[in-house]
Protein backbone atom coordinates (compact mmCIF):
# COMPACT_ATOMS: atom_id res chain seq x y z
CA UNK A 1 0.00 0.00 0.00
CA UNK A 2 1.61 3.15 -1.22
CA UNK A 3 1.24 5.65 2.34
CA UNK A 4 -0.37 9.01 1.76
CA UNK A 5 2.26 12.19 1.63
CA UNK A 6 -0.83 14.57 2.28
CA UNK A 7 -3.98 14.01 4.54
CA UNK A 8 -7.08 16.28 4.49
CA UNK A 9 -10.35 16.32 6.61
CA UNK A 10 -13.88 16.13 5.26
CA UNK A 11 -17.21 17.71 6.72
CA UNK A 12 -18.82 15.07 7.61
CA UNK A 13 -20.26 15.73 11.05
CA UNK A 14 -18.94 18.78 11.13
CA UNK A 15 -21.83 19.86 13.24
CA UNK A 16 -20.93 17.65 16.20
CA UNK A 17 -17.54 20.27 16.46
CA UNK A 18 -19.73 23.00 16.79
CA UNK A 19 -21.61 22.57 19.46
CA UNK A 20 -19.01 20.78 21.54
CA UNK A 21 -16.92 23.75 21.18
CA UNK A 22 -19.43 26.03 22.51
CA UNK A 23 -20.45 23.35 25.55
CA UNK A 24 -17.25 23.33 26.57
CA UNK A 25 -16.65 26.99 26.03
CA UNK A 26 -19.92 27.44 28.49
CA UNK A 27 -18.53 25.18 30.45
CA UNK A 28 -15.31 27.45 31.59
CA UNK A 29 -17.19 30.87 31.01
CA UNK A 30 -19.68 29.67 33.30
CA UNK A 31 -17.70 28.73 36.03
CA UNK A 32 -15.04 31.32 35.58
CA UNK A 33 -12.63 28.87 35.12
CA UNK A 34 -9.26 28.55 33.44
CA UNK A 35 -8.36 26.12 30.67
CA UNK A 36 -4.86 25.73 31.65
CA UNK A 37 -3.37 24.20 35.42
CA UNK A 38 -4.81 25.35 38.53
CA UNK A 39 -3.64 24.57 42.04
CA UNK A 40 -4.68 20.98 42.09
CA UNK A 41 -2.11 20.69 39.06
CA UNK A 42 0.33 22.32 39.87
CA UNK A 43 0.28 20.13 43.74
CA UNK A 44 0.22 16.75 41.83
CA UNK A 45 3.22 17.80 39.51
CA UNK A 46 4.79 19.02 42.77
CA UNK A 47 4.20 15.89 44.62
CA UNK A 48 5.48 14.05 41.95
CA UNK A 49 9.08 15.60 41.51
CA UNK A 50 8.87 15.15 45.40
CA UNK A 51 8.51 11.81 45.26
CA UNK A 52 11.12 10.86 42.35
CA UNK A 53 13.80 13.00 44.46
CA UNK A 54 12.96 11.47 47.38
CA UNK A 55 13.63 8.19 46.07
CA UNK A 56 16.27 9.12 44.29
CA UNK A 57 17.84 10.25 47.45
CA UNK A 58 17.23 7.13 49.36
CA UNK A 59 19.13 5.09 46.37
CA UNK A 60 21.83 7.07 46.82
CA UNK A 61 22.23 6.99 50.08
CA UNK A 62 22.78 3.20 49.81
CA UNK A 63 21.84 2.33 53.16
CA UNK A 64 19.38 -0.20 51.59
CA UNK A 65 20.43 -4.64 51.33
CA UNK A 66 20.26 -5.62 47.35
CA UNK A 67 16.41 -6.33 48.00
CA UNK A 68 15.46 -2.49 48.87
CA UNK A 69 17.56 -1.11 46.43
CA UNK A 70 15.65 -3.08 43.28
CA UNK A 71 12.63 -2.07 45.13
CA UNK A 72 13.76 1.67 45.10
CA UNK A 73 14.25 1.15 41.19
CA UNK A 74 10.96 -0.15 40.44
CA UNK A 75 9.84 3.09 42.77
CA UNK A 76 11.62 5.52 40.41
CA UNK A 77 10.54 3.81 37.47
CA UNK A 78 7.15 4.40 38.99
CA UNK A 79 8.02 7.73 39.71
CA UNK A 80 9.44 8.82 36.21
CA UNK A 81 6.85 7.38 34.13
CA UNK A 82 4.22 9.75 36.48
CA UNK A 83 6.88 12.80 35.53
CA UNK A 84 6.12 11.86 31.60
CA UNK A 85 2.22 11.77 32.11
CA UNK A 86 1.55 14.73 34.63
CA UNK A 87 4.27 17.09 33.82
CA UNK A 88 6.10 16.86 30.70
CA UNK A 89 2.94 16.00 28.44
CA UNK A 90 0.67 18.42 29.38
CA UNK A 91 3.82 21.33 29.34
CA UNK A 92 4.64 20.16 25.89
CA UNK A 93 1.27 20.46 24.37
CA UNK A 94 1.41 23.89 25.98
CA UNK A 95 -1.59 23.36 28.03
CA UNK A 96 -0.03 24.40 31.60
CA UNK A 97 -0.42 28.12 31.11
CA UNK A 98 -1.10 30.70 28.47
CA UNK A 99 2.25 31.94 29.22
CA UNK A 100 4.71 29.77 26.36
CA UNK A 101 7.65 30.26 28.46
CA UNK A 102 6.24 28.55 31.64
CA UNK A 103 5.08 25.56 29.04
CA UNK A 104 8.54 25.60 27.83
CA UNK A 105 10.44 25.68 31.12
CA UNK A 106 7.50 22.80 31.89
CA UNK A 107 8.02 20.85 29.15
CA UNK A 108 11.67 20.46 30.10
CA UNK A 109 10.65 17.28 32.22
CA UNK A 110 10.23 15.31 28.93
CA UNK A 111 13.97 15.89 28.58
CA UNK A 112 15.27 15.57 32.06
CA UNK A 113 13.45 11.74 32.00
CA UNK A 114 15.67 11.41 28.53
CA UNK A 115 12.66 12.34 26.44
CA UNK A 116 13.57 14.92 23.71
CA UNK A 117 10.30 17.26 24.05
CA UNK A 118 11.47 19.28 20.34
CA UNK A 119 10.85 15.74 18.58
CA UNK A 120 7.79 14.97 20.50
CA UNK A 121 6.10 17.94 19.41
CA UNK A 122 6.65 16.93 16.09
CA UNK A 123 5.93 12.62 16.02
CA UNK A 124 3.23 13.21 19.04
CA UNK A 125 1.53 17.03 18.81
CA UNK A 126 1.60 17.29 14.90
CA UNK A 127 1.96 13.57 13.51
CA UNK A 128 -0.14 11.57 16.11
CA UNK A 129 -2.87 14.19 17.29
CA UNK A 130 -3.69 15.42 13.52
CA UNK A 131 -3.24 12.05 11.84
CA UNK A 132 -4.78 9.67 14.45
CA UNK A 133 -4.53 5.98 13.31
CA UNK A 134 -3.99 6.68 9.90
CA UNK A 135 -1.23 4.81 8.21
CA UNK A 136 1.64 6.50 7.37
CA UNK A 137 1.02 9.72 9.03
CA UNK A 138 1.14 8.16 12.46
CA UNK A 139 4.31 7.98 13.92
CA UNK A 140 3.03 6.40 16.96
CA UNK A 141 1.56 2.81 14.58
CA UNK A 142 5.10 2.53 13.57
CA UNK A 143 7.04 1.83 17.29
CA UNK A 144 8.73 -0.87 16.60
CA UNK A 145 8.64 -3.72 13.48
CA UNK A 146 7.91 -6.04 15.83
CA UNK A 147 4.91 -4.83 16.47
CA UNK A 148 1.65 -4.48 14.07
CA UNK A 149 -0.82 -1.99 15.56
CA UNK A 150 -2.90 -1.22 12.19
CA UNK A 151 -4.54 -3.49 10.22
CA UNK A 152 -2.87 -1.64 7.11
CA UNK A 153 0.36 -2.43 8.31
CA UNK A 154 3.13 -4.88 6.52
CA UNK A 155 2.72 -7.95 8.18
CA UNK A 156 5.17 -10.57 9.18
CA UNK A 157 5.04 -14.09 10.25
CA UNK A 158 6.30 -13.22 13.47
CA UNK A 159 3.33 -10.99 14.41
CA UNK A 160 1.26 -14.05 14.80
CA UNK A 161 2.95 -14.28 18.31
CA UNK A 162 2.77 -10.85 19.41
CA UNK A 163 0.05 -10.59 21.76
CA UNK A 164 2.34 -13.14 23.61
CA UNK A 165 5.24 -10.69 23.68
CA UNK A 166 4.07 -7.26 23.00
CA UNK A 167 3.76 -6.40 26.94
CA UNK A 168 7.17 -7.45 27.51
CA UNK A 169 8.30 -5.51 24.39
CA UNK A 170 6.50 -2.65 26.24
CA UNK A 171 8.89 -2.46 29.38
CA UNK A 172 11.36 -1.79 26.78
CA UNK A 173 9.72 1.71 26.01
CA UNK A 174 12.27 4.28 27.87
CA UNK A 175 15.53 2.26 27.16
CA UNK A 176 14.59 2.72 23.18
CA UNK A 177 13.67 6.06 23.75
CA UNK A 178 16.51 7.52 25.43
CA UNK A 179 19.43 5.50 23.84
CA UNK A 180 18.18 5.59 20.44
CA UNK A 181 14.91 6.67 19.12
CA UNK A 182 15.32 10.52 19.78
CA UNK A 183 18.76 9.99 17.91
CA UNK A 184 16.85 8.01 15.05
CA UNK A 185 14.54 10.38 14.41
CA UNK A 186 16.64 13.61 14.35
CA UNK A 187 18.62 11.63 11.33
CA UNK A 188 15.48 10.21 9.79
CA UNK A 189 14.72 12.28 6.95
CA UNK A 190 11.42 11.47 6.44
CA UNK A 191 8.47 11.99 9.49
CA UNK A 192 5.51 11.02 8.02
CA UNK A 193 4.84 14.72 5.68
CA UNK A 194 7.20 15.72 6.59
CA UNK A 195 9.63 15.27 3.78
CA UNK A 196 13.63 15.76 4.20
CA UNK A 197 12.93 17.29 8.04
CA UNK A 198 15.84 19.72 8.63
CA UNK A 199 16.21 20.43 12.29
CA UNK A 200 17.82 23.63 13.36
CA UNK A 201 21.45 23.71 14.81
CA UNK A 202 20.05 24.81 18.70
CA UNK A 203 17.59 21.76 18.44
CA UNK A 204 20.62 19.02 17.83
CA UNK A 205 22.48 21.03 20.70
CA UNK A 206 19.74 20.57 23.18
CA UNK A 207 19.11 17.32 22.41
CA UNK A 208 22.87 16.49 23.14
CA UNK A 209 22.80 18.76 25.85
CA UNK A 210 19.66 17.28 28.05
CA UNK A 211 20.16 13.89 27.01
CA UNK A 212 23.78 14.43 29.05
CA UNK A 213 22.05 15.93 31.80
CA UNK A 214 19.89 12.53 31.70
CA UNK A 215 22.97 10.64 31.65
CA UNK A 216 24.36 12.36 34.49
CA UNK A 217 21.83 12.21 37.14
CA UNK A 218 20.70 8.36 36.10
CA UNK A 219 24.00 6.49 35.15
CA UNK A 220 26.54 8.75 35.75
CA UNK A 221 26.26 10.09 39.60
CA UNK A 222 24.87 6.33 40.74
CA UNK A 223 27.76 4.40 39.62
CA UNK A 224 30.22 7.12 41.01
CA UNK A 225 28.20 7.11 44.59
CA UNK A 226 27.00 3.63 44.87
CA UNK A 227 28.83 0.85 46.30
CA UNK A 228 27.80 -2.05 43.88
CA UNK A 229 28.50 -4.60 41.43
CA UNK A 230 28.33 -3.93 37.71
CA UNK A 231 25.43 -6.53 37.38
CA UNK A 232 23.57 -4.88 40.47
CA UNK A 233 23.65 -1.69 38.68
CA UNK A 234 22.80 -2.95 35.19
CA UNK A 235 19.59 -5.14 37.14
CA UNK A 236 19.05 -1.75 39.04
CA UNK A 237 19.01 0.18 35.62
CA UNK A 238 16.78 -2.52 33.80
CA UNK A 239 14.17 -2.64 36.92
CA UNK A 240 13.67 1.36 36.71
CA UNK A 241 13.39 1.22 32.43
CA UNK A 242 11.49 -1.71 32.48
CA UNK A 243 8.70 -0.93 34.98
CA UNK A 244 8.68 2.98 33.29
CA UNK A 245 8.72 1.41 29.97
CA UNK A 246 5.64 -0.81 30.73
CA UNK A 247 3.80 1.69 32.16
CA UNK A 248 3.81 4.14 29.80
CA UNK A 249 3.65 1.91 26.45
CA UNK A 250 0.38 0.05 27.75
CA UNK A 251 -0.87 3.71 28.60
CA UNK A 252 -0.48 4.69 25.49
CA UNK A 253 -1.69 1.89 23.60
CA UNK A 254 -4.60 1.41 25.18
CA UNK A 255 -6.06 4.97 23.49
CA UNK A 256 -5.82 3.75 19.92
CA UNK A 257 -5.18 0.12 19.26
CA UNK A 258 -7.88 -1.70 20.94
CA UNK A 259 -11.42 -3.41 19.47
CA UNK A 260 -13.67 -0.66 18.74
CA UNK A 261 -11.08 2.24 17.47
CA UNK A 262 -10.74 2.61 13.49
CA UNK A 263 -7.78 2.47 11.46
CA UNK A 264 -9.35 4.70 8.24
CA UNK A 265 -7.81 5.42 4.85
CA UNK A 266 -7.69 8.23 2.59
CA UNK A 267 -9.52 8.14 -0.67
CA UNK A 268 -6.94 8.32 -3.78
CA UNK A 269 -7.20 12.19 -3.28
CA UNK A 270 -5.93 12.06 0.38
CA UNK A 271 -8.89 13.02 2.01
CA UNK A 272 -10.67 11.64 5.00
CA UNK A 273 -14.66 12.10 4.77
CA UNK A 274 -14.89 12.71 8.36
CA UNK A 275 -14.50 16.15 9.62
CA UNK A 276 -11.11 16.12 12.14
CA UNK A 277 -13.07 16.41 15.08
CA UNK A 278 -15.20 13.54 14.47
CA UNK A 279 -12.16 11.11 13.23
CA UNK A 280 -10.69 11.68 17.11
CA UNK A 281 -13.91 10.18 18.02
CA UNK A 282 -13.71 7.07 15.60
CA UNK A 283 -10.06 6.84 16.30
CA UNK A 284 -9.61 6.90 20.24
CA UNK A 285 -10.48 5.35 23.30
CA UNK A 286 -11.07 6.29 26.89
CA UNK A 287 -10.24 4.50 29.99
CA UNK A 288 -11.25 4.03 33.59
CA UNK A 289 -12.66 7.08 33.58
CA UNK A 290 -14.60 6.74 37.27
CA UNK A 291 -11.09 5.45 38.39
CA UNK A 292 -9.95 9.21 40.55
CA UNK A 293 -6.85 7.25 41.41
CA UNK A 294 -5.70 6.37 38.05
CA UNK A 295 -6.61 9.57 36.58
CA UNK A 296 -4.66 11.16 38.80
CA UNK A 297 -1.43 9.18 38.47
CA UNK A 298 -1.83 8.99 34.11
CA UNK A 299 -1.83 12.45 33.79
CA UNK A 300 -5.51 11.97 32.90
CA UNK A 301 -4.59 10.20 29.78
CA UNK A 302 -6.97 7.49 30.27
CA UNK A 303 -9.42 10.43 29.36
CA UNK A 304 -7.61 10.39 25.40
CA UNK A 305 -11.04 11.01 23.85
CA UNK A 306 -10.88 14.43 25.29
CA UNK A 307 -7.49 15.22 25.50
CA UNK A 308 -7.49 14.40 21.46
CA UNK A 309 -10.03 16.99 20.82
CA UNK A 310 -8.81 19.72 23.39
CA UNK A 311 -5.26 18.64 23.83
CA UNK A 312 -4.56 22.57 24.88
CA UNK A 313 -7.01 22.01 27.91
CA UNK A 314 -4.87 21.09 31.01
CA UNK A 315 -5.53 17.27 31.64
CA UNK A 316 -7.11 18.07 35.02
CA UNK A 317 -10.07 19.18 33.44
CA UNK A 318 -11.05 15.86 31.84
CA UNK A 319 -13.06 14.16 33.77
CA UNK A 320 -15.85 16.88 33.84
CA UNK A 321 -15.12 17.37 30.02
CA UNK A 322 -15.93 14.06 29.17
CA UNK A 323 -19.38 14.20 30.46
CA UNK A 324 -19.97 16.67 27.70
CA UNK A 325 -18.13 15.13 25.06
CA UNK A 326 -19.49 11.62 25.86
CA UNK A 327 -23.63 13.60 25.98
CA UNK A 328 -22.77 15.25 22.66
CA UNK A 329 -21.33 12.70 20.56
CA UNK A 330 -24.54 10.45 21.89
CA UNK A 331 -26.88 13.39 20.23
CA UNK A 332 -24.80 13.62 17.17
CA UNK A 333 -25.21 10.00 16.71
CA UNK A 334 -21.04 9.48 16.85
CA UNK A 335 -19.24 6.94 18.65
CA UNK A 336 -18.13 7.30 22.49
CA UNK A 337 -15.56 4.41 22.53
CA UNK A 338 -14.20 3.30 26.37
CA UNK A 339 -13.70 0.44 28.02
CA UNK A 340 -15.00 1.13 32.10
CA UNK A 341 -11.73 -0.44 33.84
CA UNK A 342 -8.49 -0.52 33.47
CA UNK A 343 -8.80 -4.45 33.19
CA UNK A 344 -11.28 -4.58 30.62
CA UNK A 345 -9.26 -1.56 28.37
CA UNK A 346 -5.97 -4.49 28.69
CA UNK A 347 -7.86 -7.19 26.94
CA UNK A 348 -9.47 -5.07 24.75
CA UNK A 349 -6.13 -4.41 23.68
CA UNK A 350 -4.36 -8.56 24.35
CA UNK A 351 -7.64 -9.72 21.78
CA UNK A 352 -6.74 -6.53 18.82
CA UNK A 353 -3.22 -7.31 19.20
CA UNK A 354 -4.03 -11.32 18.60
CA UNK A 355 -6.27 -10.20 15.40
CA UNK A 356 -3.53 -7.75 14.61
CA UNK A 357 -1.44 -10.45 14.27
CA UNK A 358 -3.54 -12.88 12.24
CA UNK A 359 -2.23 -13.26 8.18
CA UNK A 360 -4.15 -10.12 6.72
CA UNK A 361 -5.72 -12.74 4.23
CA UNK A 362 -7.41 -14.18 7.08
CA UNK A 363 -8.86 -11.17 8.40
CA UNK A 364 -10.12 -10.51 4.72
CA UNK A 365 -11.93 -14.03 4.70
CA UNK A 366 -13.89 -13.55 8.35
CA UNK A 367 -14.87 -10.09 7.35
CA UNK A 368 -16.34 -10.98 3.92
CA UNK A 369 -17.86 -14.72 6.14
CA UNK A 370 -19.95 -12.02 8.46
CA UNK A 371 -22.38 -10.85 6.14
CA UNK A 372 -23.33 -14.96 5.51
CA UNK A 373 -23.13 -15.86 8.60
CA UNK A 374 -25.58 -12.92 9.86
CA UNK A 375 -28.21 -14.40 6.62
CA UNK A 376 -27.80 -17.93 7.71
CA UNK A 377 -28.84 -16.83 11.14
Amino acid sequence: MTNPTRVTFGQRDASFAEDLKRRVSEYFETRNLSQRANKAMYVKALSILGFTAGVYGLLLSGHFNAWGMLGLAVLMGVAIAGIGFCIGHDGVHGSYSDDAKVNTAVGLAFDLIGANSYMWRITHNVLHHTYTNIQGMDEDLTVSPQLRLSPHSEWKAYHRFQHLYAFAAYSLTTVFWVFAKDYKYFFQKDLGPYKDKKHAPAEWARLLAMKAVYYGWTLVIPWLVLDVTWWQFVVGQLAMHMTAGFILGIVFQLAHVVEDAEFPLPDTDGKVEDAWMAHQLRTTANFARKNRLLSWYVGGLNFQVEHHLFPKVCSIHYPALSEIVKATAQEHGLPYIEAKTFRSAVASHYRMLKMLGRPPAVDAAAEEAKPKLAVAA
